[in-house]
């Protein structure tokens, strides 16, 4: 089944912010032990996790758990593997293989210790940096605990600051590492390569605009920082009912070609063979997948 399509931050020291989380239609919840919690209130956070995690059903809720260059990190992974509702985590600003190795196999270790199934903690490896742009094929395969890869391309951002660019929501700037991020995705077969936020909580519009682009380009999923941009998020990123009747269509015309004897036939004017069937296919079983899971 393909990850989330919504993840929303909730910073995992106020309490207020976690209690809200519970009632929200958001597929998943990134509790967030990183950069929205003060340093002397990181403990805080940790114990929000534990407190909070086992609230959420279906196992929705991922930790952004702080760098390895912190000196968080060894604590923050030792308060949150095995917590109840866990999913994984989300790994900020990597930029080489040796670096998710070393996540990996810290990771992994806790999982021994405890008893826990190998592999069990997933990973996504959030893509900051130019450096982590160009290596973001290499750590994609590093290890089988990564699931996704997410681009963060915030207005104003590490990576957007760190490339020199200006930004738009149309985003010419920064398109080259977008879908360099996204190819990176799917090149190691993620189902769901995850788009960064999109900043401005007050331009309701902008993105509606971004999300669009973002799926045109193959995104299936974003990180959110506000409840409200939770709804049309999900929208944007689903199929639309249009589209769900047309491939509908292309698999059953395909199929009544190939029981013909034939390979290939038309719909609405379009050439229907087998690697178009193919991501019929792949479309509706993934929209069957989240109307299963509710």
């Amino acid at each position: 089944m393909p990850l989330a399509r919504s993840f929303l931050y909730v910073p995992a020291n106020r309490e207020k912010f976690l209690d809200k989380a519970i009632g929200l239609p958001a597929d998943a919840f990134i509790f967030d032990l990183e950069d929205s919690v003060p340093a002397a209130e990181k403990a805080d956070a940790r114990a929000g996790v534990r407190a909070y995690a086992p609230k959420f059903l279906g196992n929705r809720v991922w930790v952004r758990v702080n760098g390895l260059d912190s000196g968080l990190a060894t604590d923050d992974l030792d308060a949150i593997i095995g917590v109840a509702g866990l999913a994984g985590v989300f790994l900020p600003k990597v930029e080489t293989r040796d670096e998710v190795m070393r996540w990996a196999a810290m990771i992994g270790a806790i999982e021994q210790a405890r008893g826990i199934t190998p592999g069990a903690t997933k990973v996504v490896l959030s893509i900051e940096s130019a450096r982590g742009v160009l290596n973001a094929y290499d750590m994609a395969i590093a290890a089988e605990r990564v699931v996704s890869l997410t681009f963060g391309g915030a207005q104003d951002g590490d990576l957007n600051t760190d490339l020199g660019c200006a930004w738009s929501i149309d985003g010419p700037e920064m398109l080259h590492a977008r879908s360099h991020t996204l190819l990176a995705a799917r090149a190691a077969r993620f189902d769901t390569p995850l788009d960064g936020v999109f900043a401005n909580v007050r331009d309701a519009e902008g993105f509606e605009r971004d999300t669009a682009l973002s799926r045109r380009l193959g995104y299936r999923g974003r990180k959110l920082i506000h409840p409200t941009q939770i709804e049309p998020c999900n929208r944007l990123y689903r199929p639309s009912a249009a589209e769900l009747d047309y491939y509908a269509r292309v698999l059953e015309a395909f199929d009544q070609a190939l029981a013909r004897g034939s390979a290939s036939t038309t719909v609405d004017g379009r050439m229907i063979d087998a690697a178009m069937a193919n991501a019929a296919r792949r479309v509706l079983e993934a929209d069957a997948a989240w109307k299963k899971a509710g």
